[in-house]
């Protein structure tokens, strides 16, 4: 049985410029449709209250760029939430921010609004860089805006992308922790389907990818930013408390057009629902989300997916009582052979991947899936 939702994603499709990287659902605002948006969210809010009223542990405000929102607009979506909710909320409130969206009296107002933490679209310290990624600020503007987030007493996530053609990454990772960031995301470049890089025939090389994950890890790592997740490292306490609800597989809560959302369920034998919704236009309109059902086999994938992408593992007694039967007698087989090759270990009642086993991660996963469903799981 899962735990009620204490999470949510509030997802903001307006952007100053859609770079050419980027899969995620967006498009350049204008004002009709941003008005017609903070509408329809909040009626979507008010239903979404009524079925899972919280409280709230995390709120995330993703995007998009939630920071190209005016002050008016996103004190619109506080409001929503504070009548609803409660805002902000518990342990940690985020607002995705471009570095050419705010200057200090932005920030004033970010926080006075009630945001506690930043996660700064940074990308690159090199001009040519971010030119090629489509990114409208500069080296200097983006390590201006971490240190000015920091000065005003937010906690920082910078992201970081690597593996990038002509890019020096421990240039790169060096900048950035030399601000005093607390935290960092370092995704490597992924060609997305349909993306104008994509278009572009861009490639990654695959020997620089290792090389920059490899980097991180090393260079990070003297800045005290320990790697905690496969893309993510921070100083010990800075460890991104919504993000780790997904890594965990524990419910949350989603508004916005395109948002993805897991909640509990207690009909039909299903563990959970999946739910997202449509992209903006049917969104407006009023489209339900489409939903796919989330049994027991299925929900046990999905944590040994995100949960072996952290350091901590996954807690396989939590597991087994969340799924309804014993994960670590289900797998004990394929475990046992992956432990035996030095991919994956326990400690502790943890099931983690070694250093090996995280290069080797989608393999580890392929192995996991290919064990047959239990015959009567409670959760079909």
């Amino acid at each position: 049985m899962l735990p009620p939702p204490r999470a949510l994603y509030l997802h903001v499709p307006f952007c100053p410029k859609v770079c050419p990287y980027c899969d995620f659902h967006k498009m350049r605002r204008h004002e009709g449709l941003v008005a017609a948006y903070l509408e329809r969210l909040q009626g979507e809010a008010r239903a979404l209250y009524a079925a899972f009223p919280g409280p709230l542990d995390t709120l995330y405000f993703g995007g998009g760029t939630p920071s190209h929102l005016t002050d008016d607009e996103l004190a619109h979506l506080t409001r929503t939430l504070e009548a609803t909710w409660g805002f902000p909320a518990a342990l940690e409130t985020t607002l995705e921010a471009d570095p050419k969206t705010f200057d200090r009296g932005r920030l004033e107002t970010f926080r006075a609004l009630g945001f506690d933490r930043l996660s700064i679209g940074v990308q690159s310290t090199q001009d040519a860089v971010l030119a090629f990624l489509g990114r409208q600020h500069t080296g200097r503007e983006g390590l201006e805006a971490v240190e000015m987030a920091l000065a005003a007493g937010f906690t920082v996530s910078a992201d970081l992308i690597t593996a990038v053609p002509g890019q020096d990454a421990a240039a790169d990772l060096h900048a950035l922790a030399q601000t005093g960031v607390a935290h960092l995301s370092v995704y490597t470049l992924t060609i997305e389907p349909y993306t104008p890089f994509a278009r572009r025939g861009v490639t990654v090389d695959e020997d620089k990818e290792a090389e920059d994950y490899a980097l991180a890890s090393e260079v990070l790592g003297a800045y005290g930013l320990v790697r905690y997740e496969v893309s993510s490292h921070a100083r010990p306490g800075f460890e991104a408390k919504h993000n780790s609800v997904y890594w965990r597989g524990d419910p949350f809560l989603a508004l916005g057009p395109a948002a993805a959302a897991f909640v509990p369920v207690s009909h039909g034998g299903l563990l959970g629902e999946r739910r997202t919704n449509p992209p903006i236009k049917a969104w407006l309109a009023g489209a339900p989300p489409e939903v796919l059902p989330v049994g027991s086999a299925a929900y046990v994938q999905d944590v040994l997916m995100t949960g072996l992408r952290t350091a901590r593992g996954l807690d396989l007694a939590a597991l087994s009582a969340r799924a309804g039967f014993d994960v670590a007698a289900h797998y004990q087989g394929v475990l046992a052979r992956l432990e035996r090759v030095g991919l994956l270990e326990r400690a502790g009642g943890f099931l983690r991947a070694t250093e090996a086993g995280l290069l080797q991660l989608n393999g580890v996963t392929r192995a996991l899936f290919a064990v047959a469903p239990p015959a009567h799981p409670p959760h079909a």
